[in-house]
């Protein structure tokens, strides 16, 4: 059996166990085992008697639903079945009783079913969901079927005839290394479009301990240098050093790596991008990467965070999407700004202290 199996059954028994005694303490007080040793006949003890005996009918009824409700009430009025017949109360009639019982039967009727129409109300809602949750996976895997195929068919052109001019005679040795080039600059590009599906479908378990957030984010801005030189651009940091946060390290380099990618992609050449690291008045700390590219627009901002949503001809639409989960599991905040013809910065808020802000 399961944990969760255990865990049922240890509530139900826990449930039947507690109804029981408000069972037996309520039939208890219904005969005057309890309250007439105190206070003698009087009239309000006999009507305290009678309406106690309501609360583990409601009790069952809200717990077991219908079936519940109406087996506690049949089980209270056989219990006071002697109390009524061979009573010497002066206070009780038999018929007071009789209606009294009906009564019970009424409310645990009553109750049991709302609480049983409540349930299969839940129950179609929960079903109603998975079959959303079901149509939107099978929509994202329809989405990441073709992406795949399309990042992938264009690299592998480019190989193809790549290697066709490479192994015919007539290409020049300057020749078959600009081509060697291409196949291992195309080889790359499937690389990375992979990897990002992988890290997207199967996303990793991060570990958060305390780590040097600048060493990271140091590290992801210099493995990126040479490609954003290769495109004519300028990469600038500033980043604080020193500042020690609860993070995964490699999740921070990804991160950082995601949004260079993307500057790198908005950018060109002849401009810069912006890698800054800082620290706040409130114990945080703000990674922020820019671009001067051509901007986002407003219509492109609400959409950017989406899964296999890209405004560019070639991409996954994957890497802010990624970005975005890494911020969310070391309990930050991604924001976004950005005009048009004027670039983009992308914020990344993050807890120094592990704690969320």
């Amino acid at each position: 059996m399961s944990i969760s199996g255990e865990r049922k059954n240890t509530d139900l028994w826990w449930k039947i166990v507690v109804l029981a005694v408000v069972i037996a303490i309520t039939v208890s007080i219904h005969y005057g085992w309890i309250l007439v040793p105190l206070f003698g006949h009087a009239g309000w003890v006999h009507a305290i008697h009678s309406r106690l005996c309501y609360i583990p009918i409601v009790m069952a009824a809200a717990w077991f639903g219908l079936r519940g409700g109406l087996i506690t009430a049949a089980t209270i009025s056989l219990m006071i079945q002697p109390f009524i017949l061979w009573s010497n109360n002066p206070h009780m009639e038999p018929s007071s009783e009789w209606v009294e019982i009906v009564f019970y039967f009424v409310i645990g009727g009553l109750i049991g079913l709302l609480v049983d129409r409540e349930r299969r109300i839940r129950a179609r809602q929960e079903e109603t969901a998975l079959q959303l949750e079901r149509s939107q996976r099978l929509s994202q895997m329809g989405q990441m079927a073709a992406s795949v195929a399309h990042e992938i068919k264009n690299p592998l052109a480019s190989i193809k005839g790549a290697v066709e001019i490479i192994n015919s005679p007539a290409t020049s040795t300057d020749e078959r290394r600009e081509f060697e080039g291409i196949v291992a600059s195309e080889i790359g590009r499937i690389d990375r479009t992979v990897r990002e599906f992988l890290d997207f479908g199967r996303p990793r378990e991060i570990a958060l301990q305390r780590a040097d957030l600048s060493a990271a984010v140091t590290t992801a801005a210099k493995q990126m240098e040479r490609q954003v030189n290769d495109k004519g651009l300028e990469l600038v940091t500033m980043i604080e050093s020193d500042m020690i946060a609860e993070i995964d390290s490699e999740s921070i380099h990804q991160l950082v790596l995601n949004l260079l990618l993307n500057a790198i992609e908005a950018s060109d050449s002849g401009g810069a991008i912006e890698v800054r690291l800082e620290r706040t008045s409130d114990s945080s700390a703000i990674i922020s990467v820019r671009d001067r590219g051509k901007g986002i627009t407003g219509e492109e901002i609400v959409r950017v965070f989406e899964p296999f949503y890209t405004s560019k001809s070639s991409g996954t639409g994957l890497g802010l999407a990624i970005a975005q989960s890494i911020v969310a599991k070391h309990k930050g905040k991604i924001e976004v700004d950005s005009e048009p013809r004027r670039g983009t910065t992308f914020r990344v808020i993050l807890p120094l202290t592990g704690e969320a802000k």
